[in-house]
């Protein structure tokens, strides 16, 4: 049996689909691939279905965290604080501003970043909290918002991992002054190419985005530029093509979920054994993909890979201790947290093409693995 970690066939159910919007809009009289009349229907429907005074679609989710600290004047002298154990464009993102990212620990279980580490990080140069969502769990929004309100600095939510996602009856996304997502392919809403979004409250902010998205036009005066801006537009095939999945993505969802709950199950007493699964329950729950945390994460990874399972490490090294970002770290700074997730961190499959048969050899594969290794010492 061959378990791949995403699906090898990701948008197989949809290729008809794919087909008929790549001929309606390449046949289309206006004959207009980018930034059209389906990225402002994507565009309304997902506003609607959040709930938010805008959202504007970019050509990727890192560019959308780029162009919402541009438009909160982010820039030289300023601090962002982000965490420590993340994706490159949390730093990177920052960094391209001018700006400094400050970089705070995560929480040791559900990895993602701690707020009392953060607030200990909030300093006069301070501009930005941006927290971001883990594959599993969303982070502690509750207290960041109301760290972020206290300290009068912005809130910029990545969940480019988390859309769909709701804490507390609040989607992903919607907590901060703005919040971004990805739908690059293997995302929870992804599509065949890149894209993603920028989701905001602040007509203002929304505004600003729109215009940076487009080389800072306006969309009504071509060639006349308000400020200097990006090339992040959205495609009008990908458009088309996420406006009609959408509909079945609570369905995709709900798999994901109950996926995730069986592993979590299965997992529950293998603590002893060196596998600690991510906390049960749905609220503030993302599976994009599902992590352990594992004693014996590399050889458990061979295990798995011995038997047809894909697993995959995220990430093998926090974002200070990376050549990239380590330069800019704070010096002296410790990150404990952030260095025992990259360890030890190992994601399983979750993706909702995943039979209950597949789902079940997967979980017997690591339990079996945790028995074996019960009674070796620790490495």
């Amino acid at each position: 049996m061959e378990l791949p970690f995403f699906p090898a066939d990701q948008f197989g159910a949809d290729r008809s689909l794919l087909l008929e919007v790549i001929r309606e809009i390449g046949l289309d009289a206006e004959q207009r691939f980018i930034l059209g009349r389906h990225t402002a229907a994507f565009e309304r429907m997902l506003g609607d279905s959040l709930g938010v005074a805008d959202v504007v679609a970019c050509g990727s989710g890192t560019s959308a965290l780029t162009m919402v600290l541009r438009a909160m004047e982010v820039g030289a002298g300023d601090e962002v604080v982000v965490p420590a154990f993340g994706c490159a464009p949390l730093a990177a993102s920052v960094l391209n501003a001018g700006a400094t990212p400050v970089f705070a620990d995560i929480l040791p279980h559900t990895m993602v970043v701690d707020p009392a580490a953060m607030a200990a990080l909030i300093g006069p140069r301070t501009k930005v909290l941006m927290p971001a969502h883990m594959f599993s769990v969303l982070a502690d929004l509750p207290r960041i918002e109301e760290l972020a309100a206290r300290h009068g600095v912005r809130l910029l939510e990545d969940s480019a991992v988390a859309q769909g996602a709701v804490l507390r009856g609040r989607p992903a996304g919607t907590w901060g002054d703005a919040g971004v997502f990805s739908f690059v392919q293997v995302k929870s809403f992804g599509m065949p190419g890149e894209g993603g979004a920028v989701v905001t409250g602040d007509p203002a902010l929304g505004e600003a985005v729109r215009l940076l998205r487009n080389h800072g036009q306006d969309g009504v005066h071509r060639f006349v530029h308000h400020r200097i801006g990006y090339n992040s537009r959205f495609d009008e095939i990908q458009a088309a093509f996420q406006l009609r999945r959408y509909a079945g993505f609570p369905a995709r969802l709900a798999r994901r979920a109950r996926i995730a709950e069986y592993y979590t199950e299965r997992f529950a007493g293998l603590r002893e054994a060196g596998v600690l699964p991510p906390p049960s329950g749905r609220d503030g729950r993302c599976y994009y993909v599902y992590c352990l945390l594992c004693e014996r994460r590399d050889e458990l990874k061979e295990w798995l890979a011995e038997r047809g399972i894909g697993a995959h490490v995220y990430y093998p090294l926090p974002l200070p201790r990376q050549a990239a970002f380590a330069a800019h770290a704070m010096p002296g700074q410790q990150w404990p947290n952030a260095e025992h997730a990259s360890a030890r961190i190992l994601a399983l499959p979750v993706y909702p093409q995943l039979s209950d048969a597949e789902v079940e050899c997967i979980a017997d594969a690591v339990c079996e693995f945790a028995m074996r290794h019960a009674a070796l010492p620790t490495p």
